[in-house]
């Protein structure tokens, strides 16, 4: 039973659905009459690259060292080079494998009969079997990058999806999992309601067409599973803050990327998305000592971050299984965790605005703020919280602004990473009904596995909707 998973990078649920009721997405059209579109919530940080952990590993980035697009080793044994910090828009995207949790199987790892295109993650793929690896690649995506050339990506998009069709053909995988990053690209430079975000999705629907056409031949479509998902959001941007210069010029001495070769820093701020933003201070500190041990020092520095205009939510995670969650509007409340436990309690406000919430599971803490500003946000904020390589204070973005004034080839106007809906809610178009409804990203690994008929290892954050 063949499973097909095709990331439409940065689309958001009502965008998809709109163009497929304009006819645009023939193909997807047909996915919704057999199967149907649901809305699920997606990981934070919601931003390409750790919001692909769930597809390939059943779990939340952050429980598998991923963070954040960017993050800072304290321990200085996983980033031993100058500014000990990764950043995964560049070089370091070659050391997304060896960062990860070793004991956390991949996709490719479980299913050894895959095949992979534009994968943050290839621990366990076949070299062969991924056709967008290797130097020259690498070359093509970092020129395209660096040049900021929109178009570019739409040109990657069409290689992607020819020579996916064609090995898909050839070597008849069990598994497939490929990303399409057109509609992102297209996102950031002229906004998500841009025309040409439906011509990046012609070209996924276009692909499914292909793929749909070559299995029906061999007879294999009406075994196969074929979802169309994304892991990210979008939302427009009025105005950039330059948080780096925030903390330079409150004395701080920041190390960020790109310029990490900061004499005696003092701080490490970490953009990812970039709406949200990890900050790493006492860095003399190896290990993570959590927020009330940090007060008495950085106390100054949280207030003065959270009265920004560009501060949505401001997190301090404790040592431990407790977060503060803090709102300049709104106040703040105290989120504690078990293994599946979750409770909220208001303390001087309710900065999510849902209510005390007492020892509920993670369903119904899905239940109970998917319909709020923050969905979600009780099992997203626990699981990177808990994250030995978080930040000391993590921010999510207020609306309208993004936490990076400079160093992007196409600048933005439109962005993602926060906590907000409309980046974290995501669309998934399935070519057969779920056997219940689909929650999170997080469920589509374990449902692969079982429709695979592999047996669930132990560690997933997710369960099967099949």
């Amino acid at each position: 039973m063949p499973i097909i998973i095709l990331v439409a990078d940065g689309v958001r649920t009502d965008t998809l659905r709109t163009a497929i009721a304009s006819g645009a997405l023939p193909a997807m059209a047909a996915l919704l009459g057999a199967g149907g579109l649901h809305e699920i919530t997606s990981v934070f940080p919601s931003v390409t690259g750790p919001a692909y952990i769930p597809f390939l590993m059943g779990r939340h980035p952050g429980s598998v060292g991923m963070p954040g697009l960017r993050w800072y080793d304290r321990s200085r044994k996983d980033c031993s080079t100058p500014g000990h910090s990764r950043s995964y828009v560049g070089i370091d995207m070659r050391l997304v494998d060896q960062d990860l949790d070793p004991g956390s199987k991949t996709m490719f790892e479980l299913a050894p009969n895959s095949l992979g295109a534009m994968s943050v993650v290839t621990r366990g793929l076949d070299p062969s079997r991924c056709f967008t690896r290797g130097p020259v690649f690498a070359a093509r995506t970092a020129w395209t990058h660096f040049r900021g050339d929109v178009a570019g990506w739409l040109e990657i998009d069409r290689y992607v999806s020819r020579r996916l069709v064609k090995d898909a053909r050839e070597h008849k995988p069990d598994f497939v999992f490929a990303a399409f990053t057109g509609v992102d690209k297209v996102s950031h430079a002229f906004g998500h309601e841009s025309k040409d975000v439906v011509a990046a999705l012609r070209i996924v629907d276009d692909t499914i067409a292909a793929m749909r056409r070559d299995l029906e031949r061999s007879g294999s479509w009406e075994a196969t599973h074929l979802w169309v998902v994304s892991d990210h959001g979008h939302t427009p941007i009025r105005a950039h803050e330059d948080l780096v210069g925030v903390l330079q010029q409150l004395g701080h001495r920041p190390v960020a990327h790109p310029w990490i070769f900061t004499r005696d820093p003092r701080t490490a701020v970490m953009v990812s998305g970039n709406a949200m933003a990890h900050l790493y201070v006492d860095l003399e500190s190896r290990t993570k000592r959590g927020w009330p041990a940090l007060a008495s020092e950085w106390s100054a520095l949280a207030s003065s971050l959270l009265a920004r205009d560009s501060t949505d939510l401001l997190l301090l995670p404790y040592a431990g299984t407790k977060c503060e969650i803090r709102s300049r509007a709104a106040g703040s409340a105290l989120l504690e965790w078990t293994a599946n436990s979750y409770s909220y309690r208001p303390g001087s406000g309710d900065p999510l605005g849902i209510g005390e919430r007492l020892a509920i599971t993670g369903d119904e803490s899905h239940a109970a703020t998917l319909g709020s500003e923050y969905p979600d946000a009780l099992v997203q904020i626990a699981r990177i919280a808990s994250s030995p390589r978080t930040g000391d204070i993590i921010l999510s973005a207020a609306r309208d602004w993004d936490l990076r004034a400079g160093f992007e080839p196409i600048p933005h106007v439109s962005s993602h990473g926060a906590l907000h809906r409309d980046h974290m809610l995501v669309p998934l178009l399935a070519s057969k009904p779920p056997a219940r409804t689909p929650l999170r990203t997080v469920d589509l690994m374990p449902s692969a596995l079982t429709a695979l008929s592999i047996p669930h290892p132990r560690g997933l954050e997710g369960s099967s909707f099949l």
